[in-house]
């Protein structure tokens, strides 16, 4: 007996010692990054632009796996569930915070299954309209949506996405309610508003801002409260005739609950190296962002946050009365 108590003892002394030097030494294999989006959309971008940055502080690639659907919900379940060993992490924007409301049965707790790893950027949003579509401005845009709501459509990426968020509260601020068309994805809605099938939409800059540049699409303002130094002569949707509209898509970095401290304070250095990486500022720069301050990109700072953004969207959720099973 005696001496099985200490074969039992030592074993778990060695499994901690093991445990310490492996989290002392990590990274030692690949790391993956799992976007709840599909490839080639504006959370995608930000993904693989940081994934990049941070592999060379880590000395590990980071790869980047979009695991679709749900608005964000499949990916975030299959993160939660993922072995908290510092090799999956996790990179979700403002859904993550609506998600609680949102859906009704989720396998998952948006602050309780995660360890933040820390914010990353605000997105702007721009409201944006197909080509020739016939307001020239935002004050004609609701005039002509007052009087013509049921043949005007809007599209977003599917319940749960930033665009279908920005909608809800657009709607709710001008007293109309729109044809809303949700798509499987940004580039599907996108395409749609190109060849001129949906009406309205708003987005992320991270989408939107080339397409505003060549002129593909119309654009009747942003969503912060002051003007964007990528689209100076674009208003703010508050001076346009929405005062006090505001809405950013933040993104956060998160790592399974459990996950040792110090492969998360790793990911959390990595991070914020990334975030002054002159290249990473450059590209968010071109698609009309910045890295968010130095010291919102700790996990204290993205806990924080993200329980104040559950406080926020759920009462707006539930008053708008839009569910998921």
């Amino acid at each position: 007996m005696k001496t099985t108590f200490l074969r039992t003892v030592a074993a778990i002394a060695l499994a901690a010692t093991a445990l310490g030097a492996s989290a002392q030494n990590y990274p030692t294999r690949t790391i993956t990054m799992i976007v709840p989006f599909a490839a080639g959309g504006p959370t995608d971008t930000v993904a693989r632009l940081v994934a990049q940055s941070m592999g060379k502080t880590l000395k590990q690639q980071i790869i980047v796996e979009n695991v679709g659907g749900a608005g964000g919900t499949i990916g975030a379940a299959r993160a939660a569930k993922a072995a908290p060993d510092g090799y999956t992490i996790f990179l979700h924007h403002i859904g993550h915070s609506t998600a609680p409301a949102l859906y009704r049965k989720l396998s998952y707790k948006a602050m309780d299954s995660f360890e933040p790893i820390g914010l990353v950027t605000d997105v702007p949003m721009t409201l944006i309209a197909k080509q020739n579509f016939p307001a020239k401005d935002f004050r004609e845009l609701l005039a002509y949506v007052k009087a013509n709501k049921a043949k005007v459509t809007y599209a977003n990426a599917g319940l749960g996405s930033a665009s279908h968020l920005c909608g809800m509260l657009l709607q709710t601020a001008i007293g109309v309610q729109l044809t809303t068309v949700p798509y499987k994805g940004t580039g599907p809605a996108m395409n749609d508003m190109l060849g001129g099938k949906v009406d309205l939409m708003c987005d992320q800059t991270t989408n939107t801002t080339s397409q505003i540049k060549s002129g593909k699409v119309k654009v009747y303002g942003v969503t912060t409260k002051a003007r964007l130094a990528s689209m100076p002569n674009v208003p703010t949707l508050s001076e346009a005739g929405l005062p006090g509209f505001e809405v950013a898509v933040w993104h956060g970095l998160y790592a399974p609950k459990g996950t040792p401290k110090p492969a998360v304070d790793s990911l959390s250095n990595a991070l914020r190296a990334a975030l002054k990486d002159p290249t990473v500022k450059q590209r968010f720069a071109d698609l009309g962002t910045e890295p968010v301050a130095d010291e919102r990109a700790r996990p204290e700072a993205l806990r924080a946050h993200l329980k104040a953004e559950i406080g926020r969207w759920g009462p707006i959720i539930t008053k708008a009365g839009q569910y998921a099973d």
